[in-house]
């Protein structure tokens, strides 16, 4: 879900490992524009209102959060006539023009909340149509429509398939060759490190301009997800048999081995507990966001087992990196959590959910709690009141009652 696309936008980011789509700058911590009703976060939706939005949304509903009404509708509104999303529209009253940058990251991330929410299936199905329409020859997409394409914002729209009913194996473009079409599992396939070579299984974000592959943790962790046809949300797969390593083979990689290749450099890059940050000149600082990711990763794939220890370190060290950071952090800490079948009440000792909810619309969930209560205290009032007058009543009854029986036994 970090997905980000060069070291000029890595050197930019200064919340080290915020859930940020690929070529997003940070969002200011001074919004300049102002924060609309029913969005989640207090920061600059500039760059990322769609993208933190859709994960707020998406982590409500895995834990069974019916979110605010405002919140899905503004989400919703924010998508443009031809099915696609911006990273923020400030005046959805103005149609989309091509002035607006639309991108395949914000486009599926919504997809894949929506999808789940419910209720908007033809906005799911525009937002796929368009999303299908600037498929790359290379089985791809990238950030932007005609971009090169990339590992991160390939898997994110492989979620959107998925989501929407969608084979992701028979979404192919028209192929480099002019001949057969490729999928987007053909792309991860062919940028998947072979295990020999250092780094081995891992997966690169894109060639560098000579056609080199370099290893590229969140790329493989996204990759993982996307060779596995999975989404943001994931359950526990079933653990792959004996030890976890590496596997080449003389044909282009099945997507189960390109996860289980990817999954194997996972969990060696994660011994320490964490997910190096990428940011230059920071080799030893911890990349949160990116290690949440590998988590989920990891535990889809099947290796819960290697899974454990990064998540055991988010549990210790992650939630004041997501209280600084937003929406968007403690949504991928549930959906780690969600993904290891732990409670994200209680991470650390940290309820995330609540947190996260905080940050926000009181979910519907919260305002008919609310209102119950409210209305419990009413009634409860009501019934005391009741109640004690019902006893006086009673009382002065049975006084009468006791008065008359005494004055009847008097001689």
């Amino acid at each position: 879900m970090n997905v980000r696309r060069s070291a000029a936008v890595l050197a930019a980011t200064v919340v080290i490992g915020a859930a940020t789509p690929a070529v997003a700058a940070t969002p200011s911590p001074s919004p300049s524009v102002a924060i609309p009703d029913g969005l989640y976060g207090s920061t600059d939706p500039t760059y990322d209102g769609v993208w933190r939005q859709s994960l707020a949304l998406l982590a409500q509903h895995t834990v069974d959060v019916k979110p605010a009404a405002k919140a899905v509708g503004w989400l919703a509104g924010q998508q443009c006539a031809n099915g696609a999303f911006a990273a923020f529209r400030a005046d959805t009253a103005k149609a989309c023009d091509a002035k607006l940058v639309i991108d395949t990251n914000s486009t599926a991330a919504a997809a894949q909340t929506l999808a789940a929410l419910g209720g908007h299936a033809t906005a799911v199905d525009k937002a796929v149509t368009w999303l299908k329409s600037v498929q790359n020859k290379d089985g791809g997409w990238g950030y932007t429509p005609g971009g090169p394409s990339d590992t991160n914002s390939t898997s994110v729209v492989v979620g959107a398939l998925v989501a929407a009913g969608e084979k992701p194996a028979e979404v192919a473009g028209d192929g480099e060759d002019g001949k057969g079409g490729k999928s987007p599992y053909d792309l991860l396939a062919k940028w998947s490190l072979t295990c020999g070579a250092d780094d081995g299984g891992a997966l690169a974000y894109q060639p560098d301009k000579k056609g080199k592959l370099a290893a590229n943790a969140d790329a493989t962790a996204a990759g993982v997800l996307g060779s596995l046809g999975k989404g943001f949300v994931a359950t526990a797969g079933q653990a792959p048999k004996g030890v976890q390593a590496c596997a080449d083979s003389d044909k282009p990689l099945a997507p189960q081995q390109v996860a289980a290749n990817g999954a194997a450099y996972l969990a060696e890059a994660t011994q320490g507990g964490f997910l190096k940050s990428a940011l230059p000149g920071a080799k030893d600082q911890p990349d949160y966001g990116n290690t949440a990711d590998a988590v989920v990763a990891l535990a889809a794939q099947g290796s819960t087992s290697a899974a454990r220890k990064p998540y055991a370190w988010l549990e210790k060290n992650a939630t004041a990196w997501a209280r600084q950071s937003g929406p968007a952090a403690y949504a991928q800490l549930i959906l780690a959590a969600h993904t290891m079948g732990t409670d994200p009440h209680d991470f650390g000792g940290t309820d995330l959910v609540k947190q996260l909810n905080a940050t926000g619309p009181a979910p519907q969930a919260a305002e008919k709690t609310t209102k119950a209560a409210d209305k419990k205290d009413s009634d409860d009032g009501f019934g005391v009141w009741w109640t004690v007058g019902v006893f006086l009543v009673a009382g002065i009854g049975i006084g009468f009652l006791l008065s008359g029986r005494n004055r009847k036994q008097q001689p």
